[in-house]
């Protein structure tokens, strides 16, 4: 049982790092935005280039967010019925969602996002704007690289359930609430 523990202990700690991508990427987007806004009204400038970063952060932020929701359980799911289930019914749920769903369709989304992002790349995809920013690719492999790491979010679902079942570990815990780390 403590291997279970140690392997859902580094998943954790992935997920934990793709939070922390998308919270510097969140403090990052805000002097973005407070940028432009001072450029634009205080001195009467615009950037396209600072512009078109905002969405590129967005997508950082939501993109590398997505693994943290899932460790966390901070991702949208009826609550109203989840909160009244039995442990074992929580964890089986969480188990054959992340099997089922989660997995699956992260892998899914990586592979195609792989031709997605190398089909840009081959063809220098940059901003159509005159001063946007060049080498599309590089947010658009983003996709895949993201999607890889929701994947092994749900693998981290698989062995917390695992867990759970195994009376090693509860979801009401505050350890899992943390990551799980436990």
């Amino acid at each position: 049982m403590r291997w279970l523990r140690i392997i859902d202990s580094g998943l954790g700690r992935v997920a934990y790092f793709c939070g922390w991508i998308a919270s510097v990427a969140f403090i990052l987007l805000t002097l973005n935005v407070f940028y432009d806004v001072v450029a634009r009204y205080a001195f009467n400038s615009v950037s396209i280039g600072m512009q078109e970063m905002e969405w590129h952060l967005y997508s950082v932020v939501f993109l590398m967010g997505i693994p943290y929701a899932l460790r966390t359980d901070g991702h949208v799911r009826v609550d109203v019925f989840y909160t009244r289930w039995s442990e074992t019914f929580k964890a089986w749920v969480n188990l054959i969602g992340a099997l089922l769903l989660v997995i699956p369709l992260a892998g899914f989304i990586a592979w195609l996002g792989i031709d997605f992002a190398y089909e840009s790349y081959k063809l220098g995809e940059g901003s159509g704007d005159p001063g946007g920013l060049p080498h599309r690719w590089i947010i658009k492999s983003l996709i895949s690289f993201s999607s890889f790491f929701t994947a092994v979010a749900g693998i981290g679902m698989v062995t917390y359930a695992i867990r759970v079942l195994k009376r090693d570990a509860h979801y009401e815990d505050s350890s899992h609430s943390g990551g799980g780390l436990a």
